[in-house]
């Protein structure tokens, strides 16, 4: 068995059958220590990396492990950004597999007034970093500003926005607009029929 599927499988074994990264059985640190001492190598992973240069970045299930998080690996277009979003309620472990990624993240727009969204950081995560994120930590934006793919995986828990979706924000206006289901590009390495 390879680096990458021991990942997965240590992945789900520390979830167990636990609610997720909410539950008191399970501590992010534990997940994030996993992450960071897999080493990428993409011979373990491009059977997952599908993507589509006519998409900002693709969303590929990797694996569903006990039905409370989802294991995914997103293809980003160079030159592409995801919008800037929320987790609908969700934990997010991230961990870049190829290239470099900018994290833009935001607070939550205050309240109806239209107003611009203002940048509360910015970070560049590169080859083997890993990032969490949370809808207590704000929103945020993923890009990818170089000019070949980047190649991330995420673990949600609880798996919200693949089952309800999430909310995106307009930069200019701050507006909210939800998004009823963000589906997958692929699952188990094989394209999911639309």
């Amino acid at each position: 068995m390879n680096a990458f599927k021991l990942l997965v499988n240590d992945i789900r074994d520390v979830l167990g059958p636990s609610s997720g990264l909410n539950s008191e059985d399970v501590e992010v640190e534990d997940l994030t220590h996993l992450m960071e001492r897999y080493v990428s190598n993409s011979e373990e992973w491009k059977q997952y990396a599908l993507s589509n240069a006519n998409m900002p970045y693709t969303r590929n299930l990797v694996d569903e492990g006990n039905g409370k998080a989802n294991l995914l690996v997103l293809v980003w277009t160079p030159g592409k950004s995801s919008p800037i979003h929320d987790h609908g309620n969700a934990h997010c472990l991230m961990k870049i597999l190829h290239g470099n990624l900018t994290e833009t993240r935001y607070d939550f727009p205050d309240g109806d007034k239209e107003k611009s969204m203002e940048m509360k950081s910015e970070r560049v995560h590169g080859e083997n970093a890993v990032a969490y994120m949370a809808d207590e930590l704000g929103l945020h934006r993923m890009s990818n500003h170089g000019s070949d793919y980047a190649v991330s995986l995420h673990l949600y828990t609880p798996p919200n926005v693949a089952r309800s979706g999430c909310n995106i924000f307009n930069p200019q206006t701050g507006k909210k607009t939800h998004i009823a289901k963000c589906g997958n590009y692929s699952a188990y390495g094989q394209r999911v029929k639309e």
